[in-house]
């Protein structure tokens, strides 16, 4: 019996672990500590614990990411679900966003104290660098009527995100779009430069909209139920645990992104989890849209781009994989 049970369990040692499905996550931007629970979840391995050996590349705005989810070039990425229903309602890209990731907007406008921007009123003739496909230039029109701004006559100047902070710091635009949440680092290196950045969030004009989403093609969501469920599943572990040990995920992010310091990464995911877990999020449950927010988040889309408001926002939406 004792050489029976030997042979057993040296037949089942020598049996091959089971592969892992391979697959990249594209980001929405350069890896500062917005971007900290992807990385730290990866260390941790709670996507390899789903089967799963996760990449992860920079992303250079929302709509480069969808672009290239869309085109094959990464299984899973983070986009602004606008720039999502925004891709699908024109031109029936087919990308859905799989999860919410941030349930109110961190959107806004960084300016120098030294500029004497205030407000949104007034920006006529200033320039605003942006990104291609960069969901601030979805909304902002809107945002501009609603403080009293013509938005035509405004002028952006395309840039790479990884450029924006510079050229606002040199005082070469005179505003820069970012989420609220990389205002710590951002305006630690104004201050090196004798500058500092205030911070102008779109919500204060009245949004209440979803931003940030994890999505993926109809044809991953259709041929491979099974991986994209896994991956939401690694993806909303990442985001609990890295929740509960903040400096322990920063720590991890720094690891495999040396460009970021210890104490930006915490300021950013400190405030990055704040439009993560919140009573909304309680609500709704974590990844989840809520109807009513989601139709709202469409007709700003529609309304900055003069699109269909009675198009079906939930085309743009898959969320039945969710854990």
């Amino acid at each position: 019996m004792k050489r029976f049970l030997g042979a057993v369990l040296g037949a089942l040692m020598a049996v091959p672990a089971a592969a892992q499905d391979r697959a990249l996550l594209q980001l929405d931007w350069i890896p500062t500590g917005e971007h900290a629970a992807y990385f730290a979840g990866a260390a941790r391995g709670f996507w390899r614990e789903q089967g799963i050996e996760l990449s992860l590349t920079r992303g250079y705005g929302s709509g480069d990411t969808i672009n290239k989810v869309a085109a094959g070039a990464a299984q899973f990425g983070v986009a602004d679900i606008g720039g999502v229903m925004a891709a699908r309602a024109r031109q029936n890209v087919p990308v859905r966003s799989i999860s919410a990731v941030y349930t109110h907007s961190p959107h806004s406008l960084f300016v120098l104290r030294s500029s004497g921007i205030t407000n949104f009123r007034g920006l006529e003739g200033r320039r605003i660098s942006i990104t291609p496909g960069n969901s601030h230039r979805l909304y902002f029109p809107e945002v501009a009527r609603r403080a009293g701004t013509d938005p035509d006559r405004i002028t952006w100047v395309n840039t790479d995100a990884s450029a924006m902070a510079s050229l606002l710091i040199a005082r070469r635009v005179d505003a820069a779009p970012f989420y609220s949440i990389h205002h710590y680092y951002q305006n630690k290196a104004a201050r090196r430069a004798g500058e500092e950045i205030v911070v102008l969030p779109f919500v204060e004009t009245g949004f209440a909209i979803y931003a940030a989403s994890l999505i993926a093609t109809d044809d991953t969501i259709t041929r491979n139920p099974d991986l994209v469920r896994r991956f939401l599943a690694g993806a909303h572990r990442s985001f609990a645990w890295a929740n509960e040990n903040q400096v322990e995920a920063c720590r991890l992010h720094v690891a495999r992104n040396a460009e970021v310091e210890q104490d930006d990464c915490e300021g950013s995911l400190r405030a990055t989890m704040s439009f993560v877990f919140n009573p909304h999020q309680q609500a709704t449950g974590l990844g989840r849209f809520e109807a009513e927010r989601l139709a709202t988040t469409w007709r700003v889309v529609a309304e900055s781009l003069q699109m269909d408001a009675n198009w079906d926002p939930n085309q743009a939406v898959s969320t039945a994989l969710l854990p």
